[in-house]
């Protein structure tokens, strides 16, 4: 996978900003895209994409429980 994709979740990283998530949604699209920046004609696909990630991983940190710590969200 992406190496440049780092774990957000706890204890790996306490604080886990939407800048985070966004870099994080936009390395994985890039790299399953193969396209570092999408052509004019594929942009707004990309950005689908890196927006519908994004909210995934919101989605999935906030719901993920850590035993033994507290939940997020």
């Amino acid at each position: 996978m992406c190496r440049s994709i780092k774990t957000l979740r706890e204890p790996y990283t306490p604080e886990v900003t939407d800048a985070d998530v966004q870099a994080a949604a936009l390395q994985y699209v890039r790299k399953i895209s193969g396209f570092r920046a999408p052509a004019a004609h594929n942009a707004a696909a990309f950005d689908a994409a890196v927006a519908a990630v994004a909210e995934a991983t919101a989605t999935l940190l906030a719901q993920l429980e850590v035993r033994g710590g507290r939940a997020r969200g």
